[in-house]
């Protein structure tokens, strides 16, 4: 494996070498991941869906402002990240169709698949198992529509690569405004993902929460974090009259980070309490202490 070095002493792989996931990356083929089909005998198929409506018709410009308002202040309550990693043994992630078992099952499924493909990165490993701690939200009265799923640009023209585009997007208000309504809609071209609002959910918030926490997990690791379910973009190459150059290279290591996030989603359990003390010493090199949040 290639590594890019860096005057930085934290060492980095080259993305463009993991974009293509193996076709048996995980105990089931590739294909049989994000089924997003219609079936309302299926209750986990029914929950997806339903989750989705939600967001597309809550998920508007206004309501976006507000949740950063509320959550950027970072007032609500203090943990370290094992503690807000554990709250995740209780939550069962209501808009995923690949698996039905709690969350932090699923973070370290991704850490360790990571560990085992590069043993030398440490901080890809962390990021591996933090990249969904945002969904916390659900403990604090945020509805699961507002914390997890895919994420989309609020603000403009909905994408046609967003899930149940076709029917969910009918009771947003947003749709009713002109302006959100344009290819540009509130944005200059050629803006760059920084200066865009998406919806609101787990991805921006444990960014925001990183960020004034100080973390000194690497630039790289944060925007795996922030932009991880903006599959729109990522995965359907949407909204490129919005980007900057230098997004490409973000979208490289989105989408080589995402290898590991979805394709590892299976039902074998890994021995928890036997990896924790590994990644407690990740935590106290990158992310150390009680946060806020």
């Amino acid at each position: 494996m290639r590594i890019i070095e860096n005057t930085n002493p934290i060492r980095y792989i080259d993305p463009s070498e993991l974009l293509r996931p193996e076709i048996q990356f995980a105990k089931k083929n590739v294909t049989q991941f994000r089924n997003y089909e219609v079936d309302d005998t299926d209750p986990i198929k029914e929950r997806v869906r339903q989750t989705y409506k939600l967001m597309h018709t809550n998920q508007t410009v206004d309501f976006v402002k507000d949740k950063v308002d509320k959550w950027c202040k970072f007032n609500h309550f203090k943990a370290s990240i094992k503690d807000a990693l554990e709250q995740l043994n209780d939550l069962v992630d209501e808009s995923d169709p690949d698996v039905d078992i709690p969350n932090i099952v699923h973070a370290f499924q991704t850490a360790e698949r990571i560990r085992k493909d590069f043993p030398d990165l440490d901080w890809f490993h962390l990021t591996g198992l933090i990249h969904d701690v945002g969904k916390v939200l659900a403990f604090f009265e945020e509805p699961q529509w507002a914390v997890v799923g895919d994420t989309f640009v609020v603000g403009c023209k909905w994408s046609d690569n967003i899930v149940y585009r076709d029917t969910s997007f009918v009771d947003n208000k947003d749709g009713l405004n002109k302006e959100y309504n344009t290819k540009y809609g509130i944005y200059e071209p050629n803006c760059g993902l920084d200066n865009l609002s998406l919806s609101w959910g787990h991805d921006e918030y444990l960014y925001r929460v990183l960020v004034h926490n100080k973390s000194t997990l690497p630039k790289v690791a944060l925007n795996m974090i922030r932009y991880h379910s903006f599959y729109p973009w990522h995965s359907s190459g949407d909204y490129q009259h919005l980007m900057k150059e230098e997004d490409e290279e973000t979208k490289k290591w989105v989408l080589a980070f995402n290898k590991y996030d979805l394709y590892t989603k299976s039902t074998e359990v890994p021995d928890i309490e036997k990896l924790w003390p590994y990644y407690e010493s990740l935590i106290d090199k990158y992310i150390p202490g009680i946060l806020e949040w």
